[in-house]
């Protein structure tokens, strides 16, 4: 019973499950962009090398762009980076910005319900097609763009909650 609880002011906060999603959908992005860098060389290899081009790369090479960028917007969200009013929230009184930090979210999570919507119809639209040159559904580019859409959702309700509940704190004093 003599262990040291006493929390160090340099030690990092600990994680939330929410931050460790963000950087789990970041991983995702970067990898995806290492993935297009390799399979784009490849494709220089194999076409001006080799003399041989190969046909599954460039439907490869689209999901894994549309997994970059998909992933790396709704991390933006996050951070609070990406989808804001930001020139407009600067220049605004106190009172007006506040009622723009619980817009911003408001928007976000509109606009990602709306891309994850019908990201998914056009996705289970084209599930069946085959694209021709690699064995994946035509439609399999519209999977990380809804998931990227449900993770805009998820960390602009987030954003939404950490807004109101700072409006709480200041309208108590």
């Amino acid at each position: 019973m003599s262990e040291d609880t006493t929390i160090d002011p340099q030690s990092p906060a600990p994680r939330r499950p929410i931050d460790r999603l963000s950087d789990a959908a970041i991983g995702v992005a970067a990898s995806a962009l290492f993935g297009l860098v390799v399979v784009q060389g490849w494709q220089v290899i194999a076409r001006y090398v080799l003399n041989d081009s190969p046909s599954w790369t460039e439907p490869v090479t689209l999901l894994l762009l549309s997994t970059a960028m998909s992933l790396g917007a709704a991390s933006g969200v996050h951070t609070q980076r990406h989808f804001g009013f930001f020139l407009l929230a600067d220049a605004a009184p106190p009172r007006l910005r506040r009622v723009l930090s619980a817009l911003t979210p408001l928007v976000i999570i509109a606009i990602g319900a709306v891309i994850a919507f019908w990201a998914s119809r056009l996705l289970a639209d084209g599930i069946d097609i085959r694209v021709a040159g690699a064995a994946m559904p035509q439609s399999i580019n519209y999977l990380p763009l809804a998931i990227g859409g449900v993770l805009m959702v998820v960390f602009a309700i987030n954003q939404l909650w950490k807004a109101l509940s700072a409006g709480a704190v200041e309208g108590d004093r």
